[in-house]
């Protein structure tokens, strides 16, 4: 089979399509017939080095998949050959950007039938990272404000539209390029960044901040004047500690998303009734995977990418 791999970190020049033995699951494990792997910017620091997540060399990227069962390990009784599934695998394992990967049973859920398969590889991670910072972490309720900053990314995309299924009044910070899809998602503010300083534009204190954005430590520590006595900070920006106010009860955390196959079965039912919907920019195949990473160390790539290998 053909798999994806890098056998040193380094650029993305590293990156070469290999020819592999076809895995065998163990106890546990499932083998699928990769339909895509979706592209995050972690696997970019992954293969660079920069991110202190440890792999066994060589590896190949793409933790966010999904696929068709196509062997069963010992053991695994919730799942059948042929069954379409998605999941967010360990980080550390071999990913999807292959013909077959392995993966747990206990981190797959069903797949959406409304969308394509492919498609679908676009989902865990990334709503997993918003609906862990929202309700987890947050536990945002019900006719709550939440300031959003960065919601024009992909994990903004799911955090707006989660946060107004919930119930909340949602303000959104987006540039002009983003602003048509966060007012899509259902933000009923959204501030343009660009033009105006969130703390002049946000007059009202809210409940939650949540910031998916690269901004600046001491802009961030500003925003926290925004959030309400008792109010809670939340950031998926590890490089750096969330603010927090501890004279007014205003708490903070860093999210760090985790695998949970219940929430993400959750987020799947939600995809199945309309309330959230992937959006892919771009289906690329494997030979093309080093360029998207070049892109997203330069900082140029937009939108969710993920990768076909059936795609020649």
């Amino acid at each position: 089979m053909k798999a994806l791999r890098f056998h040193q970190h380094g650029t993305p020049g590293v990156l070469q399509i290999d020819d592999v033995d076809l895995p065998q699951p163990g106890p546990g494990e499932v083998r699928l017939r990769v339909a895509a792997a979706a592209f995050n910017p972690a696997d970019n620091g992954i293969r660079a080095g920069s991110l202190p997540i440890p792999v066994t060399l060589p590896h190949t990227p793409g933790y966010d998949v999904s696929g068709t069962v196509d062997a069963l390990g010992d053991g695994v009784s919730t799942l059948a050959e042929g069954d379409a599934v998605i999941g967010f695998l360990p980080m550390t394992a071999p990913g999807g950007a292959a013909d077959y990967v392995i993966a747990p049973a206990n981190v797959l859920v069903a797949a959406p039938t409304g969308i394509p398969l492919t498609d679908a590889a676009a989902i865990p991670s990334v709503a997993l990272t918003a609906w862990q910072a929202l309700f987890d972490e947050a536990a945002l309720q019900a006719g709550q404000r939440a300031l959003i900053v960065g919601a024009g990314g992909t994990v903004g995309g799911y955090a707006v539209r989660l946060a107004k299924h919930a119930g909340a009044h949602v303000i959104a910070t987006a540039s002009p390029r983003s602003s048509a899809n966060v007012r899509a998602a259902g933000a009923d503010e959204i501030v343009d960044h660009t033009a105006s300083t969130v703390l002049d534009a946000v007059t009202e204190p809210v409940d939650v901040l949540l910031n998916l954005a690269p901004i600046e430590p001491e802009e961030f520590t500003a925003l926290v004047a925004l959030v309400r006595d008792g109010g809670v900070v939340v950031s998926t920006t590890a490089w750096m500690p969330a603010p927090s106010d501890d004279e007014r009860g205003v708490r903070s955390v860093v999210v760090f998303v985790r695998s949970d196959a219940e929430q993400l079965a959750e987020i799947v039912a939600l995809v199945q009734s309309g309330d959230l919907t992937v959006e892919i920019a771009r289906r690329v195949g494997l030979a093309e995977v080093a360029g998207i990473h070049e892109q997203s160390a330069a900082g140029t790539l937009r939108g969710k990418v993920i990768m076909v290998p059936s795609i020649a």
